[in-house]
């Protein structure tokens, strides 16, 4: 349980679902994590979390859409821990509607909390990262930066650019060993996913739908995203960077009949 020892990490939209989880198994892998989120509560109460495991952990309140508060929330991390090893930008919301139905304000919301965010946080931890001689950016992307989903304009877009500014971010980096990554998660079980559902015309009815798309049968735990996100933060993954690493229960694997293929 030393995979990420003596590892310093900055976790965005740890207070809850998929960022929790992550903070959760760093800290269990003897990472000193700081839970970075806009629901400052959220982010105290995952790292009382940790710490009541006997594990170090810290929080701090960010809006990853802002430049200053990002800069002063990784400078934070860097003082209280020493260091920054590991970033992780896992901030993210989804806004339903097609390209036509969405406003330019939903448009840029989406945008600016699941993209900028990514730019604004490796940025600001660049340095940081520098002064290690390395280290990892993983960042949450999804399977629908690699699929269509209807009525999800805005979200696969987004979540298709962090895939690719992953892959540039691995090029620019790879001289000095910041390696970046980024995991492609399927329907996970998680407040974000709970109000997707809500906002469709039948929620029940899109639950059972999508965890039908799963060939593993169920939908994903936080816990199955963040032990992938683990082993890309670890020296395991030293020769990993620029990937997208695609954790779906199966589900892009081809065309999927639940109950087997008729």
């Amino acid at each position: 349980m030393d995979r990420l020892r003596g590892k310093a990490a900055f976790i965005t939209g740890g207070g809850s679902g998929i960022g929790r989880a992550i903070a959760q198994r760093f800290a269990g892998e003897g990472a000193s994590v700081m839970v970075a989120d806009i629901r400052a509560d959220a982010a105290a109460q995952t790292a009382q979390m940790i710490a009541a495991d006997g594990a170090r952990a810290a929080s701090v309140y960010v809006d990853v859409t802002d430049a200053d508060a990002v800069q002063s929330a990784v400078a934070r991390t860097a003082d209280e821990l020493g260091g920054i090893d590991v970033v992780v930008n896992n901030a993210g919301i989804t806004i339903v509607g097609a390209a036509h139905e969405l406003s330019a304000e939903q448009w840029d919301r989406e945008l600016s909390i699941n993209l900028k965010s990514v730019y604004l946080v490796s940025r600001a931890a660049w340095s940081h990262l520098q002064a290690r001689g390395g280290g990892s950016i993983v960042s949450t992307a999804s399977i629908a930066g690699l699929w269509a989903i209807p009525d999800d304009a805005a979200y696969c877009a987004s979540k298709a650019a962090v895939i690719m500014l992953t892959k540039c971010m691995a090029l620019d980096g790879a001289r000095e060993q910041i390696r970046a990554n980024c995991v492609c998660p399927g329907f996970v079980q998680t407040p974000m996913i709970d109000g997707y559902f809500d906002d469709q015309p039948d929620p029940q009815a899109a639950r059972r739908f999508a965890t039908g798309l799963h060939p593993l049968g169920r939908l994903g735990e936080p816990v199955d995203i963040a032990d992938a996100f683990v082993y890309l933060a670890s020296d395991e993954a030293r020769w990993v960077t620029g990937t997208a690493l695609v954790v779906d229960g199966g589900l892009t694997s081809g065309i999927w009949a639940a109950g087997g293929a008729s």
